[in-house]
C-alpha cells in the first residue's frame, strides 16, 4: 500500500480543503500519514497569499526536494494557492516537484497521485468557480475542536489582495450541507465549531435566496446536540446586520468572539483599498457591537504601509485603536502583490511598514495586558485542549481565545483533566501573554 504524506499551509480554509483530499485518498485505499519520510507521494498544499506565506511554501517544497535528492520521499505535488498563482513556474523553475493541482482541481487528487505513481507528471487546473463538491474530511485538528467552511472564493476585490483570482467568486455551500457536516463532525466528539470561510457574513447573498443567511446558519448549528461553543471568523463589517447581532447576543453557544478584518480607519486608504465604510462607520460599529453584545471580544486584522498612508494616515490609526481597544489585532506590513491594483500605486518603504507593524504591536500589548488584567479573580469556562509536557500542567482557551492564533490559559489542577473537556478556572495571574488560574469549586463539565 502506497504511503501518501501531507503538508497544509495557510489558513484554517485551506486546512480543511487539505482535510478533505486526506479523505479521498485515504477512500482510495491508500494509507495518509503526516509524516513525510518515508512516503511514496508527498502533498504539500500551499498558501500564495503574500510575499511571507509564498517563502513558507517554497522552503517547504525545497526541503521536501532534499529528501527526495537523498531518496527519503518518492513524488511530489504541489496544491493550493501557490500552484493556482504560478502555475508554470513551479513546474519550469522547481525541478523537484513532480505535479501541481489547482485550487480548482482538488477533487482530482486521487487520479493526480495514481498518475504519480505510474511514472507520469500532473498538470491541471479546472476553473475556480466550480461549486464545492461535499465530502467528509480526516480532521487534522484536535478531535475536539474543527473548523466548518461555509464558501468558497470572494467577491470583495480589495485593491491590495490576490484571493479572488485564486480562488474565484463567492460560492456558499447549501445550508443542508453545512448542517449535515456539522451534525457528523458533532457525533465524533467536536465540541467547539468554528465557522470560516473568506467573508462568512456574505453567506447565503449567491444562493437562490439572495439575502444574508448566516444568522439563520448560526441558529440552526445551535441546535445541534453535543456542540457546545461555535465561534464566527471572518465577518465583513459592511455585512454585519442586526439579525447578527441579535443572534450573537441571544444564542449561548455563540461565543461572543468575533472576527472582523477592518485593516485600516483612515477613510482615504479605505476608498484607495476598495474597501466599504469609512472611519465614522467603523466606531460607531463597533461601540453598537459592545452596547449590544455584553463581554463581546474582538480580533481584527490591520495593513501597514499601504498606499496613501503617510504619518498622519497612521497615528490616526494608533489613535483609533487607542480608542476603541480592541482586545486582539494583528498587524501585517503592506505586501504590494502582482496582479493587484495596490501593487501599483506608490506605498511607503517597507522597512517603514514594518516598523509600523511593530508599533503597532507594541500598543496592542498594552491593551492585551490591560484586558488580561481585568480577567484576574474572574472564574471563566475554559475548554481544556491539552498538557504541557515540559510545564508539567494542562491549559485550555476561554471564549475570547481562538485556537493556533489567541493566547492560552494555563490551569493548575490536582486532579487529571480531560482533553475537551469544558471546566471552570479562577484566574489569578498572567504571564507572557497568557492567563493563569485554577480549578475553581463551582460545576464543571
Amino acid at each position: 500500500m502506497a504511503v501518501i504524506g501531507f503538508i497544509s499551509l495557510g489558513c484554517a480554509k485551506n486546512q480543511v480543503d487539505c482535510e478533505r483530499m486526506m479523505y479521498r485518498v485515504q477512500e482510495a485505499g491508500y494509507q495518509v500519514s503526516g509524516e513525510i519520510t518515508g512516503c511514496d507521494v508527498v502533498v504539500i498544499n500551499t498558501c500564495g497569499f503574500i510575499d511571507s506565506a509564498k517563502s513558507e511554501a517554497i522552503d517547504h517544497i525545497l526541503m521536501a526536494g532534499a529528501l527526495k535528492a537523498e531518496g527519503k520521499i518518492g513524488k511530489i505535488l504541489v496544491t493550493g494557492c501557490l500552484s493556482q498563482r504560478y502555475q508554470d513556474e513551479i513546474i519550469q523553475e522547481m525541478p523537484e516537484v513532480d505535479g501541481v493541482l489547482g485550487t480548482g482541481s482538488y477533487t482530482e487528487i486521487v487520479p493526480a497521485i495514481e498518475a504519480l505513481l505510474s511514472g507520469n507528471t500532473v498538470s491541471q487546473f479546472d476553473s475556480i468557480d466550480t461549486p464545492e463538491e461535499e465530502s467528509w474530511r480526516v480532521l487534522t485538528t484536535p478531535q475536539h475542536y474543527a473548523y466548518i467552511k461555509i464558501a468558497e472564493g470572494c467577491d470583495n476585490r480589495c485593491s491590495y489582495c490576490v484571493i479572488p483570482s485564486l480562488r474565484g467568486k463567492y460560492r456558499s455551500r447549501r445550508m443542508e450541507d453545512v448542517l449535515y457536516e456539522a451534525r457528523m463532525l458533532a457525533s465524533t466528539g467536536v465540541k467547539e465549531l468554528i465557522v470560516v470561510a473568506q467573508d462568512t457574513s456574505r453567506y447565503g447573498t449567491d444562493l437562490p435566496e439572495h439575502k444574508r443567511l448566516l444568522p439563520q446558519l448560526l441558529t440552526e448549528l445551535a441546535k445541534i446536540e453535543g456542540i457546545h461553543w461555535i465561534r464566527v471568523h471572518y465577518v465583513y463589517p459592511d455585512e454585519i446586520d442586526d439579525d447578527f447581532i441579535r443572534v450573537m447576543a441571544e444564542e449561548p453557544k455563540i461565543v461572543k468572539y468575533l472576527d472582523i478584518p477592518i485593516q485600516h480607519c483612515n477613510d482615504r486608504i479605505l476608498e484607495l483599498m476598495n474597501r466599504r465604510g469609512n472611519g465614522a462607520f467603523l466606531r460607531a460599529l463597533f461601540h453598537k457591537l459592545r452596547s449590544q453584545i455584553p463581554g463581546l471580544v474582538i480580533r481584527t486584522s490591520l495593513i501597514t504601509g499601504l498606499p496613501g498612508e503617510g504619518e498622519a494616515e497612521f497615528q490616526e490609526l494608533l489613535e483609533f485603536l487607542q480608542e476603541l481597544r480592541l482586545e486582539r489585532v494583528g498587524a501585517f506590513p503592506f505586501s504590494p502583490e502582482e496582479g493587484t491594483k495596490a501593487a501599483q500605486m506608490e506605498h511607503v518603504d517597507e522597512d517603514v511598514a514594518m516598523q509600523r507593524a511593530q508599533r503597532v504591536e507594541l500598543l496592542q500589548s498594552k491593551i492585551m495586558d490591560e484586558y488580561n488584567a481585568s480577567l484576574i479573580g474572574k472564574t471563566m469556562e475554559v475548554l481544556v485542549d491539552g498538557y504541557d509536557e515540559e510545564y508539567e500542567q494542562f491549559y485550555g482557551r476561554t471564549y475570547a481565545d481562538s485556537p493556533e492564533i489567541d493566547g492560552r490559559v494555563w490551569i493548575s489542577s490536582q486532579e487529571p483533566l480531560q482533553e475537551g473537556a469544558f471546566v471552570q478556572v479562577t484566574i489569578d495571574g498572567v504571564q507572557d501573554g497568557d492567563l493563569m488560574g485554577y480549578m475553581s469549586e463551582e460545576e464543571s463539565e
